[in-house]
């Protein structure tokens, strides 16, 4: 076995991040287009433009606004496998990313980090748990006013920071690796246009977790289901015993919802149903929902509780109907993963020899990976270091960011040798 330590490498992984997170790429799920956002594309061709500066030839954008790129293998043996390291582009439309001005906190003391462009966002040991792990490590904020981009722009700058380093030593053996930033996770269509034959891997990894030193075999399952509600109009003045508003049947749905049932009432294993857009008029009204549970079978239990509510409101709306869509989005990556136990001993044996303690989770979410396994491409997540996102208090540290570069190296490290 060669070995390296991350310490004796120049680590750009924090130069990286600091350019990508003030490049606006929030995505809008309101959009038919791919990518939803033009500007995504912006940070694909600065990252296509650095891959090429690094020296990977193979680095092109397409019109979709996927970015791949090839590091060729660097070894004499012929059965090393095609690794995939893969991050998103976009950030999250729950919160602006539009002129994020971040902050290195450097050698941070465990005080609370008050956001200076609005002093009611404070970042607590209280609330920020792990904070208590990155006591001396150098941690990054937005200034409080808009998201960081940490997630998944820690990602991103962690696969450039391994392909420089992987290009500049070549000491680190490896096989052929592959390199896929996408747009429009956020809003589920993340690999939507991906091309896995361009691609040519034979599985991938997404870098788009918390702590450091966790990994994730398994994800939600989800639907989406979309509630039609069909009321009937009258005029305002002449309605009395006639109008039955869809608005009030919608609302009444929503207020019906239990609480052991939504993300807020739930925690661990518990799936939940989420409405998370209501509109219409008198006549017709629609709630759109996420449904969430690791258990395939209890998804179609939770999308019966919404039409089980639905049908008790409607009893007082005798004249109302009512239909509900339910379309699958994405399934528990767990499902393939388990065929392909290596993929994951590896990683947390990548983890180790990045000197911690590997810890095996469940995400109550779902990343490009969940998609990606089941289009043939099986694909675990490995940490990138993020922290509270989609929100103005998300956080990153240096330290963190440099651990996963370390990991992403021992890893194709870990492949080349078992080979």
């Amino acid at each position: 076995m060669t070995s390296f330590k991350f310490s004796d490498l120049k680590s750009t992984v924090a130069e990286r991040f600091l350019r990508y997170v003030i490049v606006d790429t929030q995505s809008d799920p309101a959009s038919k287009t791919c990518p939803s956002t033009p500007k995504q594309k912006n940070l694909g061709n600065i990252l296509v433009a650095e891959l090429l500066d690094i020296g990977i030839t193979d680095t092109n954008i397409d019109e979709f606004g996927y970015v791949y790129a090839t590091i060729p293998a660097n070894t004499n043996k012929q059965n090393v496998p095609v690794i995939c390291f893969c991050s998103h582009m976009d950030t999250s439309p729950d919160c602006t990313g539009l002129n994020v001005k971040p902050i290195v906190h450097a050698n941070y003391d465990g005080r609370d980090l008050i956001l200076p462009d609005d002093e009611s966002q404070v970042l607590r040991l209280s609330e920020h748990p792990d904070l208590k792990n990155q006591i001396g490590n150098d941690v990054i904020t937005a200034s409080g006013t808009t998201l960081l981009g940490a997630d998944n722009k820690a990602g991103i700058a962690e696969i450039m920071d391994a392909a420089y380093q992987l290009v500049n030593h070549p000491e680190i053996k490896h096989g052929t690796i592959k390199i896929l930033f996408t747009p429009d996770e956020e809003i589920g269509r993340g690999v939507d246009k991906a091309d896995l034959k361009k691609l040519g891997a034979d599985f991938a990894y997404t870098i788009d977790g918390e702590s450091a030193g966790t990994m994730e075999d398994e994800t939600f399952s989800a639907d989406g289901a979309k509630l039609i509600i069909n009321g009937i109009s009258a005029h305002p003045g002449f309605a009395k015993g006639k109008m039955q508003s869809a608005i009030k049947i919608a609302g009444a749905i929503v207020a019906a919802l239990p609480y052991h049932l939504s993300p807020e009432g739930t925690s661990g294993k518990q799936g939940f149903v989420h409405p998370v857009d209501i509109g219409g008029h008198v006549e017709e009204a629609t709630v759109d929902f996420i449904i969430r549970d690791f258990e395939d079978e209890k998804l179609k239990e939770h999308a019966d509780v919404i039409r089980k509510i639905t049908e008790n409101v409607l009893l007082a709306y005798p004249g109302a109907s009512y239909e509900l869509q339910v379309k699958e989005q994405y399934r528990n990556m767990k499902q393939v993963l388990d065929k392909h136990p290596a993929i994951v001993d590896n990683a947390m044996e990548a983890i180790r020899r990045a000197g911690m303690e590997p810890r095996l989770r469940s995400i109550r979410g779902g990343t490009d990976g969940s998609r990606l396994s089941f289009m043939g491409l099986p694909c675990p997540n490995i940490f990138a270091g993020e922290h509270a996102f989609h929100g103005k208090q998300e956080w990153v540290s240096v330290q963190d960011m440099q651990k996963a570069v370390s990991t992403i190296l021992h890893l194709c490290q870990v492949w080349e040798e078992q080979a």
